[in-house]
């Protein structure tokens, strides 16, 4: 069943079980108000009276609505005038209209179903034990690799190479070439070059 009622100067169409928001009206949340000016009522396509019809409501919350801004101006005048505005709601749901009430749907029970049985973890597998010989060894393998990934980018290590190459397994390092000694730089040619000066003659002494 549906009605048409009005209420703070507006009509709604509402049904039991709508929530509708409308201009103030007193009372607190959770009290019930009874709206007696129904302008229409029917269910489906067939109408029906509205003498002494009234709807049953019920108060959920008191609201206000979104700010409004009101500006007023007075060109070549100075005036100006700026106001914000909320207007006060109340928030209403509807439990009946007449003799007809909300229905309530009753919630579908839930099976319960059967817990499942905790499943067993596994015991974890013990881990090996690494012998000392093993730990050595692959220490070993891994300086040899760093030394010749080093090598292969021409940058100095940071440690030295191990003795022992057979235990590092390292192959031995390439034997560096060795530029070939520069021949020996040729003492300037004189042929071309200006006759010397003969030296100042020195006077006899006088004996």
């Amino acid at each position: 069943m549906f009605a048409v009622v009005r209420t703070g100067g507006k009509q709604y169409r509402v049904a039991p079980g709508d929530k509708i928001v409308v201009e103030k009206l007193d009372g607190n949340a959770g009290d019930k108000v009874t709206l007696g000016d129904v302008l229409l009522a029917g269910e489906g396509s067939n109408l029906k009276s509205t003498a002494g019809l009234t709807v049953a409501a019920e108060i959920i919350a008191q609201a206000k609505g979104d700010k409004v801004t009101v500006f007023k101006k007075r060109r070549r005048h100075n005036y100006r005038r700026k106001q914000g505005h909320r207007q006060l709601h109340t928030i209403l749901r509807i439990v009946a209209i007449g003799d007809h009430k909300e229905e309530k749907k009753a919630a579908p029970k839930a099976e319960a179903k059967p817990a499942a049985a905790p499943k067993t973890d596994a015991a974890p597998k013990p881990q090996a034990e690494e012998t000392p010989a093993a730990i050595a060894k692959s220490r070993t393998k891994a300086t040899a690799e760093e030394h010749k990934s080093l090598e292969n980018t021409g940058q100095p290590t940071e440690n030295p190479a191990p003795n022992n190459a057979k235990a590092a397994g390292a192959a031995k390092p390439a034997a560096k070439k060795v530029a070939p000694a520069k021949a020996a730089a040729k003492s300037p040619s004189t042929k071309n070059a200006a006759p010397a000066k003969a030296g100042a003659k020195k006077s006899p002494k006088a004996k």
